[in-house]
């Protein structure tokens, strides 16, 4: 039987006691790089539902009732779980609406109140973290995420052949990328979040505050304290001008000081940490765009990768470590570099 079909019974079953006979009419509300796919219902009360299709032999939905519930210890918006069916893969959730964050971002201004939120949340996500809760972000998944680049975004998609130079300038670089990274301090990490995963919602949830309502968690783990910083401000999806990221940046760091989150005492350093958490998630989204493009048919995500890059060659240039990662890219990518030049 076709999964709709599956969907469709377990939500007559789900909501039989108060609305007899009533059948679902499903509604596409939006997809994303998983398996995963997201109807939204109109029940005949007129209120909405939204209901996750996550097929049980592809994706488990048991984190993301474990997260759910652990970020709302931290009283920021996420959709409600209001039933499931793990064998099946079925979640009933709250409807956050469909107004994301990046819809939204028209000018600076408006910026500046969404992000002021978008902070908010992200300290209190952090200021929640413990250890041992969550599955750590370590070396090794660090280093599995950094291996995307050379496998789908240098080797599938640029169709290059990675020699003994280039691969000798990849190990050296993601070394010093993940002596950085693990040596940052460690919360709670969302992993996306992103302008697509940020919502704007109408009104507040009990308790909870309105905006950003948090979608995608279902990922989280126990990391770096800048990566969802990072995700947050260099968005695959809308860029801003440099200064107005500093302020951005800044205003996190100053409010992450006021909490006592462990956090660098000089923005200097701290801004270079969210640098290199940055290319350790730019390296990662190219490989996971090209993946996406390459094997899944999904070539909409190649449109961002320049924005990525963009990103990933800001930073490689301001840091003599990373340099030789950026003439690899010169060189994958045939621009002119100096006479001379080896890995």
């Amino acid at each position: 039987m076709p999964r709709t079909a599956l969907l469709r019974n377990w939500l007559r079953q789900v909501f039989e006691p108060t609305f007899p006979g009533w059948d679902a009419r499903l509604e596409a509300a939006s997809a994303d790089a998983s398996f995963r796919r997201y109807f939204r219902v109109e029940l005949p009360d007129r209120t909405t539902r939204i209901v996750m299709d996550a097929p049980p032999e592809k994706e488990d939905c048991r984190p993301f009732i474990k997260v759910a519930a652990l970020f709302r210890e931290a009283e920021v918006h996420l959709p409600a779980v209001l039933a499931a069916d793990l064998e099946q893969g079925f979640l009933l959730l709250s409807d956050l609406g469909s107004s994301t964050y990046l819809s939204a971002l028209h000018d600076r201004s408006t910026a500046a109140r969404l992000y002021a939120d978008a902070n908010r949340a992200l300290l209190a996500i952090q200021l929640a973290s413990r250890p041992g809760v969550l599955p750590e972000y370590d070396g090794d998944l660090l280093g599995r995420e950094l291996a995307l680049f050379p496998d789908w975004y240098l080797r599938r998609h640029l169709g290059v052949t990675i020699d003994k130079g280039m691969q000798s300038t990849l190990q050296t670089v993601f070394a010093a990328i993940l002596a950085n990274n693990l040596r940052q301090p460690r919360v709670y990490v969302h992993r996306d979040y992103h302008s697509r995963n940020l919502m704007l919602v109408g009104e507040p949830a009990p308790a909870f505050p309105s905006n950003p309502g948090i979608l995608d968690f279902q990922d989280a783990v126990y990391g770096p304290l800048t990566y969802d910083l990072v995700s947050l401000y260099r968005d695959a999806y809308i860029a801003w001008p440099e200064d107005q990221e500093l302020d951005f940046v800044i205003r996190y760091w100053e409010g992450a000081r006021q909490a006592g989150l462990p956090v660098e005492a000089d923005f200097h350093d701290f801004y270079r940490d969210y640098e290199w958490m940055g290319v350790q998630r730019q390296l990662k989204v190219l490989g996971i765009f090209a993946r996406l493009c390459h094997r899944d048919g999904k070539e909409n995500y190649l449109a961002d990768m320049p924005r990525v890059l963009g990103y990933l060659r800001r930073s490689c240039e301001r840091y003599r470590e990373l340099r030789p990662l950026a003439r690899l890219l010169d060189v994958v990518e045939k621009r002119p570099v100096d006479v001379g030049y080896s890995f």
